[in-house]
């Protein structure tokens, strides 16, 4: 089953991206959502299997409220308070996080002693 992982911002797919096989598809909110964004986001991801990943701030918080009621069964993947949003999150949190998701079998593992 095809799968969308949706995001806030641009920088936080291009994180993601790097980790994740191409087949995986990235949708960002691009912040505040009204309905016209729903429902671009909504025809965008189709019937895919849908996961969000938002920042762990209130902007963040706010956000999944909104994708939550849009996407009921949709995946909750989560970055730790403290962290300055996805984008800043390190990649190997990001990759347990991911494997904890379930996608280990999508994630492009960075080679052994990559900093």
């Amino acid at each position: 089953m095809p799968i969308s992982i949706i995001v806030e911002g641009k920088n936080d797919r291009s994180k993601l991206r790097r980790l994740l096989h191409e087949e995986i598809h990235i949708h960002c909110t691009f912040g505040t959502l009204n309905n016209l964004k729903l429902e671009s986001l909504r025809k965008q991801v189709g019937d895919d299997e849908v996961y969000l990943f938002m920042d762990n701030d209130a902007s963040g918080k706010k956000i999944r409220a909104i994708l939550r009621d849009t996407f009921p069964d949709a995946f909750q993947i989560y970055t730790r308070r403290g962290y300055a949003g996805v984008e800043g999150t390190p990649d190997e949190y990001i990759i347990a996080q991911l494997e904890k998701a379930g996608l280990e079998e999508y994630i492009e593992y960075p080679p052994p002693g990559f900093v």
